[in-house]
């Protein structure tokens, strides 16, 4: 009887560690926190197993005091078969660990988080075969016939338009403007659907003798704010002067000695107020507010002095974002330039962006967020090079973004955004090997890949950086060393800290899956009967 009890006190004890929490894995430690309903029922399976490991405690003790004599053989049968039911039992708790492990490391493709109210995942959203091709060879070739017409007229009326704009400017006050960067899916060949839409970034920097000083959130002494993650301050300040000031202009040189910072025949510079200067009120950094007035009104008046040479019409739909353009030709046909104004961190391709064309909630001034969208497009040429002749990994990227804008065309803008659609194309594109699991017949198989990584990037509120703090990222995309060593920075922060967010994301997300067959198939046939 007393080994009967010890074994059964033995089974408790190794249910109640293969229980504990910190056996799970560790990559879905964030969904407790998350679910109230799966903690109680956790608090109430312990409670039970202190109430029945209390009872073993309290029978053993009994057993101790009790002077009763067994018959050997009935302790022997007795261990016996406790033994066994202990075994079994473990074997079983082992086993349901283990395949809520391999639950939560799965790959994507077995991903069955269920969607809301239970009823089309990634995995059961209808999507037919012949439908996908006829979607992915209408936009290839689509893209083909355009894309190089479309982009040597922007190109082209760019250049213009910048040049017009350096004219009306004052080269003595006023910031420098150097040429354009074009950036986004036009300049990445994954095109999704009308009106064309051209994003293109212009660098600008201060007028003499100022120079621009940056505060990185990822620099060992920044003060920027801690959810300000992936975004730096920019401050003006005068070049080659320390606080005190260039010395040739308070002591006496004499007439042998000449400053290498001012010639004989420079004028006094006059210092620069802050709003001159573009910055916050009473600061030294630039103000993201600033640069749109004034950016605006210059590119106005820059269209002001070249829409003569031009026949379609130009206007300024969004004036708070700088630079959005509306472009209707004669034939009707409509094109959207977004010319951003940006600032170069130093000699690297990422640069401060006064704001992006789908951000719905821009940071607070004077923050400034870093665009990494050059290594971006390095990253895909990467990828183009090493996948199969005609893979689809750019066809996915093209449909998911053709239903997310057709989902907003139906309900209203959400937080998502096609840069977070291209973010989990690259991270599947970083993590599935090999490469032929890209090949072109596999755009199905691939498109449900990147749906369900969305989903459970949703579910988890978590959805990092491709390029911050990811060593996968290849070298020869040259990320600069401070950004592949910093923290991964959480593009789905603001999910975390608003419920009402998240819930209406989520909403956006399952009713574009529901949708996705008929948007899918309408387009299809649209776009044959009017070709």
């Amino acid at each position: 009887m007393m080994q009967g009890a010890i074994a059964r006190v033995c089974m408790v004890v190794a249910a109640a560690i293969l229980n504990h929490p910190l056996l799970l894995p560790q990559e879905n430690a964030t969904l407790p926190d998350q679910d109230e309903e799966l903690m109680a029922r956790m608090r109430m399976h312990e409670e039970r197993l202190e109430m029945e490991r209390a009872r073993l405690e309290k029978e053993l003790s009994q057993l101790d005091s009790e002077q009763e004599e067994t018959s050997s053989e009935e302790d022997y049968i007795w261990c016996f078969w406790s033994a066994v039911s202990f075994v079994v039992f473990f074997a079983v708790e082992v086993g349901r660990v283990q395949v809520g492990a391999d639950a939560a490391n799965r790959p994507v493709e077995d991903e069955d988080v269920l969607s809301e109210g239970g009823s089309v995942t990634p995995r059961t959203v209808a999507l037919d075969k012949e439908i996908l091709s006829n979607f992915c060879d209408k936009c290839t070739y689509t893209s083909a016939h355009e894309n190089w017409r479309v982009r040597e007229f922007v190109e082209g009326f760019a250049y213009d338009l910048l040049d017009s704009l350096r004219s009306v400017c004052d080269r003595q006050a006023d910031m420098e403007v150097w040429d354009f960067v074009g950036i986004g899916s036009m300049f990445e060949s994954w095109k999704a659907c009308k009106p064309l839409t051209c994003d293109l970034i212009v660098p600008f920097s201060p007028p003499d003798p100022y120079s621009f000083q940056f505060q990185l959130w990822c620099s060992p002494s920044s003060d920027v704010p801690p959810d300000m993650q992936g975004c730096g301050r920019i401050k003006v300040s005068r070049f080659g002067e320390n606080q005190e000031g260039c010395v040739c202009g308070s002591a006496n040189l004499g007439e042998d000695m000449l400053c290498l910072l001012h010639g004989e025949d420079d004028a006094v510079q006059v210092d620069r107020s802050p709003d001159e200067l573009l910055c916050s009120r009473n600061t030294r950094f630039l103000a993201k507010d600033q640069v749109t007035k004034w950016f605006q009104v210059s590119l106005t008046k820059a269209w002001g002095r070249i829409s003569y040479k031009y026949d379609f019409e130009l206007t300024f739909p969004n004036l708070d974002a700088a630079g959005a353009l509306k472009i209707q030709f004669p034939s009707g046909k409509v094109m959207v330039m977004n010319i951003i104004p940006v600032v170069q961190l130093e000699d690297t391709d990422a640069y401060f962006v006064s704001h992006f064309p789908s951000d719905c909630d821009g940071s607070p001034d004077p923050c400034w967020p870093l665009s990494f969208a050059v290594y971006e497009r390095n990253l895909l040429k990467h990828f183009s090079k090493r996948l199969p002749q005609n893979s689809c990994h750019l066809h996915c990227l093209q449909i998911v973004t053709f239903l997310h804008r057709k989902q907003t065309a139906l309900t209203g803008k959400s937080f998502l955004t096609s840069y977070h659609l291209k973010t989990a194309l690259l991270h599947l594109l970083l993590t599935q090997r090999p490469s032929s699991v890209w090949s072109v017949e596999s755009t199905e198989h691939r498109l449900r890949d990147v749906l369900g990584f969305l989903q459970r990037s949703l579910h988890e509120k978590r959805l990092h950086h491709v390029l911050i703090g990811n060593s996968k990222v290849p070298e020869e995309v040259q990320v600069p060393e401070m950004f592949r060593k910093a923290e991964p920075v959480n593009l789905f922060r603001s999910l975390v800290l608003r419920r009402e967010l998240h819930a209406a994301t989520v909403r956006h997300f399952h009713e574009m899956l529901r949708n996705a067959p008929v948007l899918i198939q309408e387009y299809t046939h649209h776009t044959y009967a009017t070709d």
